[in-house]
């Protein structure tokens, strides 16, 4: 194993194949800069030949002044070459298929064809004086004689690197092992791997290669990418750091916040339970989980990956399956000191409530101890809602008027959305004003109950500055209504926590 693993993001170029994902070039180069910030080796910026705003997209991420080296892809034709030249971009990444089903029914080539083609493509790449980086597509299902030669006739082309692609993700680890290996022997340019997700391996195999010798890793931001995605950058960078001791460029304090950049400006949501930057990454619930990671977090997280170190923060959800110290300690951060009596009547009303499939809420939790206890939290509410008014329409663009006091000063917001909803949300955002740095994180909507007038159900977390989460909900008729009041009550409790 190489000690050094450099890291080579496809977020922009496989990434963007993601179903349903087109990124604008704005969006483009923002996440360029992101990535240049996480520490990134080298980013494929796109591949240029596609369209004339991929070719602008690429050219101004190539000239945007970043420290990653810039990639641009190609087939290998010398006007998909010339795109990427023309983009001045650091690497022009050249691909063909190798294996005979792609040869056959992809490109109708013969193998001597493909080795050509192979061949004069990184001739005409090192010739402009480019570092070049040559992919043999579908490779893990291509023969390794075949396979062998294509990668010897390109490395005497002076290719500086070699990628071999899982293209549709059928290796397993200890195949990918062998595999790697064997290229390891018959090389000597630097071997980079890029592996797609069909069967949940793409990890597994990227590290499986590491191990075989590969110097190089392919990756995306939250595993995006054609299909089921590619090898998710954070889990490979997490892995190679935290568990093989292997050094990467990666500033690791910035995993979370690029990944929730990618996910807002992609639209592909993170599943709470996604490793290393999903919700529930470093969430406990279970009260012996809690106990012990209150007392110590090495009983129940890995210790060689903290929340710290990815940006994250450790969180204590109450539940069914709560504990008392969980609970307690919770409530102790909001100021309500429940009796050892009165935390045994509070911890039944939460497991009566997770009993019935209900979603316990921060905001759940102390409006369960306060009616325990018999008091309200000391504080006022830092808003107190007077008025919602919301305009929409087939031929309007939805606004919405919203009046209450914050701190106990009256405040009037409006502001207009893609919905009556979003424009309502939007306006209580308005009204606290930017210092209060309060923004929405998550928004959850389902219907009780049947019917055109259905009680809806919204469940809102709002984070602060800190990272604090807080979770509350409503429910009503009125979906509107029930977002807003579910908006506010959690920014009241978020407020609370906070003195």
């Amino acid at each position: 194993m190489h000690k050094n693993i450099r890291i080579f993001d496809t977020t922009l170029r496989d990434g963007e194949q993601t179903p349903g994902v087109s990124l604008t070039s704005h969006n483009k180069l923002v996440i360029a800069h992101q990535l240049d910030k996480l520490g990134v080796d080298i980013i494929e910026a796109g591949f240029p030949i596609a369209s004339k705003g991929e070719r602008e997209s690429v050219k101004k991420i190539a000239h945007a002044g970043l420290g990653s080296k810039i990639c641009g892809l190609s087939r290998v034709t010398k006007s998909d070459i010339d795109a990427c030249l023309d983009c001045e971009v650091d690497i022009v990444h050249t691909f063909i298929p190798t294996s005979d089903i792609q040869i056959k029914y992809t490109i109708k080539k013969s193998r001597e064809e493909v080795l050509q083609l192979a061949v004069d493509a990184v001739e005409y790449i090192k010739k402009h004086g480019v570092t070049c980086l040559f992919s043999a597509m579908d490779a893990t299902r291509t023969d390794m004689d075949y396979l062998l030669k294509v990668y010897q006739g390109v490395e005497k082309a002076s290719a500086d690197i070699i990628n071999v692609p899982d293209t549709v993700g059928v290796m397993v680890p200890s195949a990918m092992y062998k595999f790697i290996s064997k290229i390891h022997d018959a090389v000597k340019v630097p071997i980079d791997v890029h592996c797609h997700n069909d069967f949940g391996l793409a990890v597994a195999n990227t590290l499986a290669a590491v191990e075989a010798g590969a110097q190089q890793v392919q990756v995306t931001v939250n595993g995006l990418g054609e299909r089921a995605g590619n090898a998710s950058l954070e889990e490979t960078v997490m892995s190679l750091r935290a568990i093989y001791g292997v050094k990467t460029n990666i500033k690791t304090k910035y995993l979370v916040e690029t990944s929730r950049l990618v996910e807002r400006l992609s639209g592909i949501h993170i599943p709470p339970n996604t490793p290393v930057v999903g919700e529930n990454a470093f969430s406990h619930e279970s009260g012996i989980h809690t106990h012990g990671v209150l007392r110590r977090a090495e009983t129940f997280e890995p210790g060689v990956m903290t929340p710290e170190m990815v940006g994250h923060k450790r969180r204590i959800v109450v539940g069914k399956h709560a504990g008392k110290h969980a609970v307690k300690k919770t409530l102790h951060e909001v100021g309500l000191r429940p009796t050892d009596a009165q935390l045994d009547e509070i911890m039944q009303r939460i497991k009566d409530l997770g009993d019935k499939g209900k979603r316990v809420t921060d905001a759940d939790l102390y409006a369960i101890a306060e009616t325990v206890m018999g008091e309200v939290a000391k504080g006022e509410q830092a808003i107190v809602l007077e008025e919602v008014s919301v305009m929409t329409g087939s031929k309007i663009t939805p606004n919405a008027v919203i009046k209450a006091k914050v701190h106990g000063k009256q405040k009037r917001g409006s502001q207009t959305g893609v919905g009556p909803v979003d424009a309502a949300l939007k306006a209580v955002q308005t009204i606290l004003g930017k210092k209060a740095k309060i923004k929405l994180r998550d928004f959850r909507l389902e219907a009780i109950t049947g019917g055109s007038d259905a009680l809806a159900e919204v469940t809102i977390g709002v984070e602060d500055e800190k990272g604090n989460i807080i979770t509350a909900r409503a429910a009503r008729e009125d979906i509107v209504m029930a977002s807003v009041e579910a908006l506010v009550s959690a920014i009241n409790r978020l407020m609370l926590k906070k003195r």
